[in-house]
């Protein structure tokens, strides 16, 4: 049985961005997801809906239609989140996000309605009830499903990349943890979690999903929860490395660095070139530099142990993507992965709260004031089509 992968045809692209829900009064996850969808039936009732469930009533997720620039995604965005605060308001709720609530315990929240999330919970028990964590998922569009596995295997090159640059999760349940990202080591606890296999080819692929259908282990890709991984259905590349990001500003750098990475070994493959292709240790270790120092970190740039400081590498990762970038339209998103070394990530913001004698209220008033502060409307686009799921 083939594994059906419906090609795009140019380096479209979609966001997932999963949101938190907070009592601006008291800094708290509200149980209100499910009280959400059901007052905006017009984001939530439709086949491919912009605003669904995640697997805890604090939590929703945003999701675009198939955009064709990163200012399109954006705008996608803005939209669904301006009709979510004329709900929220009235009711003393706002909107963060950050890789994991710097405050609250997983102990302490209500499950989604839905079949799919009491199953997961049923089959992975405690591991799936602690998955309190926020992440953003980028889809870039593939134009042919031969090119995917090779472009997934040298995106791994850049998984401490992606992951550094927005760490947004020191605290776990009102301790700091000592890690740029918690959420990294939270959610990759999960049995087909963290870094893809090596694998050959599409066909290899196939042959990985209809082993672990026919055994059981998973009953769709959905379940398939690598740090990269190919979606067959849309005929994408998805990248779920990226912890919760705060602003607007920062999930359109994070699209713009995985489209412009996809565009530029998209046509690396035209040109007959062959794609980088770590060993799996090497990317396993580097994630956890990045997981443990964020944008500290130096990562492993070769078999031998060779490192480099990973702010180096950003810096020559923007200057090779910006010819990439500048056709694509999203030159000055990929130009706050600068910014970004400059001024923070999120990991290292909310730590400056703390070091300057504020407390983890203050880190939380500090994410909402940065979600806020972002631009009503983003950008020009329109929704069009299906978006990712």
């Amino acid at each position: 049985m083939g594994t059906a992968f419906k090609s795009s045809e140019r380096a479209t692209i979609g966001v997932e961005w999963e949101l938190q829900l907070v009592d601006r009064r008291s800094r708290r996850l509200k149980q209100e997801a499910q009280k959400l969808l059901s007052e905006l039936p017009e984001l939530s009732d439709q086949d491919a809906p912009p605003l669904r469930h995640e697997l805890m009533q604090s939590q929703v997720e945003v999701v675009t239609g198939i955009c064709d620039t990163v200012g399109e995604a954006k705008a996608d965005l803005a939209r669904s989140i301006d009709r979510m605060r004329d709900v929220l308001a009235p009711w003393g709720t706002t909107l963060t996000c950050s890789g994991t609530h710097p405050l609250d315990s997983w102990r302490d929240q209500e499950l989604s309605p839905g079949v799919r999330y009491r199953e997961l919970v049923d089959q992975m028990q405690w591991i799936a009830r602690r998955i309190l964590t926020f992440g953003v998922h980028v889809h870039v569009g593939v134009r042919n499903r031969d090119k995917a596995i090779p472009i997934v295997n040298a995106l791994t090159q850049y998984l401490p990349h992606f992951l550094a640059l927005t760490a947004s999760s020191p605290y776990w349940g009102g301790e700091d943890t000592g890690l740029a990202s918690a959420r990294s080591v939270v959610f990759g606890s999960l049995p087909t979690a963290g870094p893809p296999p090596h694998l050959r080819d599409w066909a290899a692929f196939e042959e990985y999903l209809e082993t672990l259908l026919r055994a059981g282990t998973i009953a769709s890709i959905k379940e398939v929860w690598w740090d990269i991984r190919p979606h067959p259905d849309f005929g994408t590349i998805e990248i779920r490395m990226f912890d919760g990001i705060p602003t607007l500003r920062e999930v359109g750098m994070a699209a713009a660095l995985s489209q412009s990475l996809v565009e530029l070994f998209d046509h690396q493959l035209d040109r007959g070139y062959g794609l980088p292709s770590p060993p799996s240790w090497v990317v396993r270790d580097n994630k956890w530099r990045a997981t443990r120092y964020g944008l500290d970190a130096s990562v492993i740039t070769d078999a031998r142990g060779t490192t480099v400081p990973i702010r180096d590498d950003l810096r020559e990762l923007v200057r090779e993507l910006t010819p990439v970038a500048t056709r694509l339209g999203c030159a000055e998103d990929l130009d706050l992965v600068s910014e970004t070394l400059d001024k923070g990530a999120s990991y290292e913001r909310q730590r400056a709260v703390v070091a300057d004698g504020g407390s983890l209220d203050d880190v939380v008033d500090m994410l909402v004031a940065e979600l806020d502060a972002g631009p009503a409307r983003a950008g020009d686009g329109t929704r069009s089509g299906a978006g990712p799921r």
